[in-house]
C-alpha cells in the first residue's frame, strides 16, 4: 500500500489522526493526488458541458425538479457544482478541505437535495467525463485508464464524506424531533363531569412516563374524576419499562376511585404488554378513542 497522503507531504496542512485513517482506509495515496491532477485539464474543459446535460436529464423527473424553484437557483447549483468538481480534482485533502467538504454535506441536507440525487450528479459526472478522458486520451488508453482509477478513488473517498454527513445530520434531526416530542406537556381534558382524555403523542420514556402519572393523578384529583380514557394513539412504541409505568399509573388511578381504559394500543406496545405479564383482564382496553369514550361513558352510568 501506498504512503498516504496525510503522511508524505512534508508541506501538508493541518491533517487530524481521523484524516490521515479516512486517507488510509480508501489507500489514497499522494500518488492518486498527482494522478487524478493530471486530468484537471479536460475536467476544467468538459466540466461545464457535463452539468449541462446532467440538469438537462434530470428536470425531466418531476421528483428532482421539484428540489429547484426557479431558474436562478438552478443557474447558482450549476456554478456550485463546476467549483465542487474543480475541487475535487486538485483536492489537497487536509482538514480544511474535509471540513468543507462536510460543510456542503450539511447544506444538501438541510436544503432536501437527496442522497439519490447526490450520488445520481457524481455517478452521471464520472460517466461523461470517463468516456472523455476515453477519446480525448484515445492514443494513451493504458495511462488513461490509470489517472481515471485514481479519480475514482479520490471521488469515492468525497462522496463518503458527504453521505456520512447526511447521515450525522439527519439523525441529529431525529434527536432532536424525539426530544422536543418528550418535551411535549401531557393535556389533561375533561370531556364532562367525572371523565377525563389524557392523548399522548410522542415518544414515550420512562421520564415523561412518570411525567404522564403524575398529571393523570393530579387531574382526577382536581376534576373529581371517577373516569379516565388515556390514549395513546400517537404513542408508536414503548419498551417493557413504560408498559410497567403505564399499568402502574391506571392502578394508581383505580385507588383513587377511577376506572381508567387505555385506547389506541397498537400491535408493538400490544407485545410490550404481554412481555410483562399484562393480560386482557389486567386492564380496560379499547381499539380506539371513540369507543374508549364510550366504555368510559358506561362506567359513569353504573
Amino acid at each position: 500500500m501506498n504512503k498516504t497522503i496525510a503522511s508524505s507531504r512534508t508541506d501538508q496542512r493541518s491533517s487530524s489522526p481521523s484524516t490521515s485513517d479516512a486517507l488510509a482506509w480508501f489507500d489514497l495515496s499522494q500518488f492518486d493526488r498527482d494522478q487524478a491532477a493530471q486530468l484537471a485539464p479536460i475536467s476544467n474543459q468538459v466540466a461545464g458541458e457535463i452539468i449541462e446535460a446532467f440538469y438537462d436529464h434530470i428536470l425531466r423527473f418531476e421528483g428532482a425538479a421539484s428540489k429547484f424553484s426557479d431558474h436562478d437557483q438552478i443557474a447558482r447549483v450549476k456554478a456550485g457544482q463546476r467549483k465542487y468538481f474543480s475541487e475535487l480534482i486538485s483536492a489537497e485533502f487536509d482538514d480544511d478541505y474535509i471540513n468543507e467538504r462536510r460543510r456542503i454535506g450539511r447544506i444538501h441536507e438541510v436544503a432536501g437535495i437527496t442522497p439519490t440525487l447526490y450520488i445520481g450528479a457524481y455517478a452521471y459526472y464520472l460517466h461523461r467525463l470517463g468516456h472523455l478522458i476515453g477519446e480525448k486520451m484515445a492514443t494513451d488508453p493504458a495511462t488513461a485508464f490509470k489517472l481515471y482509477l485514481s479519480l475514482a478513488k479520490v471521488a469515492h473517498f468525497d462522496m463518503a464524506l458527504a453521505l456520512e454527513t447526511y447521515v450525522e445530520t439527519r439523525e441529529a434531526t431525529i434527536e432532536k424531533q424525539q426530544l422536543e416530542m418528550r418535551e411535549l406537556p401531557t393535556p389533561v381534558l375533561k370531556l364532562k363531569p367525572g371523565l377525563l382524555l389524557i392523548p399522548v403523542v410522542g415518544a414515550l420514556d420512562g421520564g415523561r412516563a412518570r411525567s404522564l402519572t403524575v398529571a393523570l393523578l393530579e387531574g382526577i384529583r382536581h376534576y373529581q374524576a371517577r373516569a379516565v380514557v388515556l390514549d395513546i394513539t400517537g404513542v408508536a412504541e414503548v419498551d417493557s419499562s413504560v408498559a410497567n409505568h403505564l399499568i402502574q399509573a391506571m392502578q394508581a388511578a383505580r385507588l383513587m376511585g377511577a376506572r381508567s381504559i387505555l385506547t389506541g394500543v397498537s400491535s408493538d406496545v400490544a407485545q410490550s404488554l404481554v412481555k410483562i405479564g399484562v393480560g386482557r383482564d389486567d386492564l380496560n382496553t379499547a381499539g380506539d378513542l371513540e369507543s374508549g369514550i364510550v366504555e368510559a361513558e358506561a362506567l359513569l352510568g353504573r
